[in-house]
């Protein structure tokens, strides 16, 4: 692999004390691994109907983890998450009809099993998405509840005589004996009522049978913040976080290492609501903001102000850092198109606490803004027009984005500057970094909006982080800590980038240092890797 011709700092300071305010915990079992989001529709059609298939995603295993620690030329990613597998009437299948099933599109429950088998023996781990605020409008107990008023499943569901909270927008008629349901999202997405102990034990035998019967590592748990309304409430109610510490104690019964990953769209301080008493990680959406308007916008304010209060907020790296997801405009498309921008953004998330994942296409760079099936357009394989590589169908399910020219792994693959490569040997340097996965967090001074520095401690080893987000060469910026290390550092040398010899900070008897530059320039949008010793 290249040496890093970019934006990180690393400086490995040996015989380092904890640094005021931090401390360091046992380590999280999740932190060091790295997940990637994938989109089965769109990741690779291994059958020719322009459709992604568990088939086609044991044909790319090997782009993501080839299973052989001393390679890098794959992403070297630990762990997947898979969006919506069940049958679902919708593309994205977030209204599932059979929550025992896999989509016909995407193969069989064998299909599904072999899958497991392949990623388990190159070490991943495999979540899934599992959909436990609402169900389908066409699934069995809906239909059911939704046509007779004296079916059992009508208590499946939130009925009411009249729209309730809310309004409207969320209360919908239901045509067949009158009335009204609630949906959140939309009218086919009936809200499940979990005010019923039978939608419970439905949940728990569901999540049982993935775990026993199939064997998956764990759930990425959709619209959590909805589950459980109290009047005028809908979300994050304390009847919610109740009902998710009761779910995460079955969780931990049946299968004691199962990873669950929450997803609630919501404040930090809200969301960490979640961590311990019903999630082992949330997805930390006020971070991904930070890191995304700091690499957009090339000044350091939104990734401080966001940083400060998951490190005020969380337990140490418990937490679910990205980008952006299948909700949101991709982060290339954020940056506007900027390749260094990307790779700003790529630092900050590969290089902080937390446990990170991946959107497909997110390492080569693809581009996408709303609506929706927009954001999910397939993978970028190959240069091919209409295709990509993606399929030997005339046409994919969703037409391509822009740019596949260059945005595509074949070409980016033979670019040792190119963003993937770029991923490549992020993912890699932070999979070898245990200070990195485990360490603590603690904020460098700077003297400059275009600089973010911070220290990554653990069991003695810390890391600094020093991302330049300006487009242009710097020159005058500065760092300063005000005391953590032992003693003077002696030499330093440069692990990776394009760097000539490197100063080392002199450190006062507080064991601080101030006005530390560790070049004279940092070139725009680059960085190196110091060891200090």
């Amino acid at each position: 692999m290249p040496k890093l011709p970019w934006l990180l700092v690393v400086v490995a300071l040996l015989g380092v004390l904890s640094l005021p305010g931090q401390a360091q915990t046992a380590p999280v079992p999740w932190s060091s691994e790295v997940y990637y989001e994938i989109f089965v529709r769109s990741f690779y059609d291994s059958d020719g109907d322009g459709i992604g298939d568990l088939q086609g995603i044991i044909e790319k295993l090997d782009y993501l983890n080839d299973g052989d620690p001393t390679t890098t030329d794959d992403l070297g990613v630990t762990g997947l998450w898979l969006m919506p597998i069940n049958p679902s009437p919708s593309y994205h299948g977030y209204d599932v009809t059979d929550y025992y099933a896999i989509n016909p599109d995407y193969g069989t429950l064998e299909d599904f099993r072999a899958l497991l088998e392949a990623a388990h023996a190159r070490g991943m781990r495999v979540l899934i998405d599992l959909v436990i605020n609402h169900t389908s409008r066409l699934h069995p107990w809906f239909v059911a509840a939704a046509t007779d008023p004296n079916s059992p499943y009508r208590e499946y569901y939130r009925f009411l005589d009249e729209v309730g909270p809310g309004g409207s927008r969320i209360w919908h008629a239901n045509p067949a004996w009158g009335g009204y349901y609630l949906g959140i999202f939309w009218e086919g997405m009936p809200d499940l009522n979990y005010e019923n102990p039978a939608v419970t034990e439905e949940i728990q035998a569901i999540t049982r049978f993935w775990l026993e019967e199939v064997g998956v590592d764990g759930f990425r748990l959709d619209a959590i913040k909805h589950l459980v309304e109290e009047g005028r409430a809908l979300e994050n109610t304390p009847a919610t976080y109740a009902w998710m510490a009761d779910y995460h104690d079955f969780v931990q019964s049946v299968a004691p290492e199962a990873l669950l990953v929450g997803e609630a769209w919501s404040s930090t301080v809200n969301v960490v609501r979640y961590i311990g008493n019903g999630v082992d990680l949330a997805f930390e959406f006020d971070l991904a903001l930070g890191m995304v308007g700091s690499a957009n916008t090339g000044i350091r304010n939104s990734w401080n102000q966001a940083m400060q209060l998951v490190l005020d907020q969380y337990p140490p790296g418990q937490y679910a850092t990205f980008l952006t997801n299948h909700d949101q405009d991709r982060v290339m498309s954020v940056v506007r198109e900027r390749e260094g921008a990307a790779k700003v953004a790529a630092t900050l998330l590969l290089t902080s606490p937390g446990v990170p994942f991946i959107y497909y296409g997110e390492e080569i760079g693809m581009v996408g803004r709303k609506p929706d099936p927009r954001l999910r357009t397939p993978m970028q394989w190959d240069r091919t027009p209409i295709t990509a590589g993606f399929t030997t169908a005339n046409r994919p399910w969703e037409p391509l984005q822009e740019g596949i020219e260059t945005r595509n792994v074949a070409t980016q693959d033979a670019d040792p500057n190119s963003l993937l490569n770029y991923y490549r040997t992020l993912v890699h340097f932070r999979n070898a970094q245990p200070a990195l996965q485990f360490g603590s967090l603690a904020p460098l001074e700077t003297d400059s909006l275009r600089v973010i520095a911070y220290l990554r401690q653990w069991e003695g080893e810390t890391l600094l982080v020093l991302v330049n987000l300006d487009d242009e060469p710097l020159s005058d910026y500065a760092l300063a800590l005000e005391s953590g290390l032992a003693g003077p550092v002696e030499a330093v040398e440069v692990l990776f980038g394009e760097a000539g010899e490197a100063s080392a900070p002199e450190v006062n008897a507080a064991g601080g240092f101030a006005g530390y530059r560790p070049l004279p320039e940092l070139p725009a949008q680059s960085g190196l890797v110091l060891k200090l010793e």
